[in-house]
């Protein structure tokens, strides 16, 4: 009875580090893909993914932290609130299709 709480306490612990380096992996896979220098069909828009900012240029630069959760970018000023909403609706290696909040569909190549 005294080895049975030094058995589950180990295999607890290798199953939570499992879980979240699995939840890692999905996430950086998204962000690979994600980072780098975008140009919207039109070329009027420009945008920079880096591994700490989201930079979006028409004109003005402005670079956010952001982070991503499922199919959605969150976006911020300096950390500020409310987070500013980008939905992915499409992502591959050359391709990228962005919902901006106020709904208008922007499609950037690499």
């Amino acid at each position: 009875m005294k080895k049975y709480p030094l058995v589950v306490v180990p295999v607890v612990y290798v199953l939570i580090l499992f879980a979240c380096n699995s939840n890692q992996t999905a996430k950086s896979e998204v962000n690979r893909k994600l980072i780098g220098k975008w140009v919207s069909k039109d070329g009027a828009t420009k945008l920079e993914i880096t591994e700490k900012g989201f930079t979006t240029d028409d004109g003005q630069p402005v670079t956010e932290d952001y982070f991503v959760q499922k199919d959605t970018i969150f976006t911020s000023y300096q950390g500020s609130r409310p987070y500013t909403k980008f939905l992915i609706k499409n992502l591959d290696d050359h391709k990228l299709t962005l919902f901006y909040p106020d709904s208008d569909l922007v499609e950037f190549a690499r």
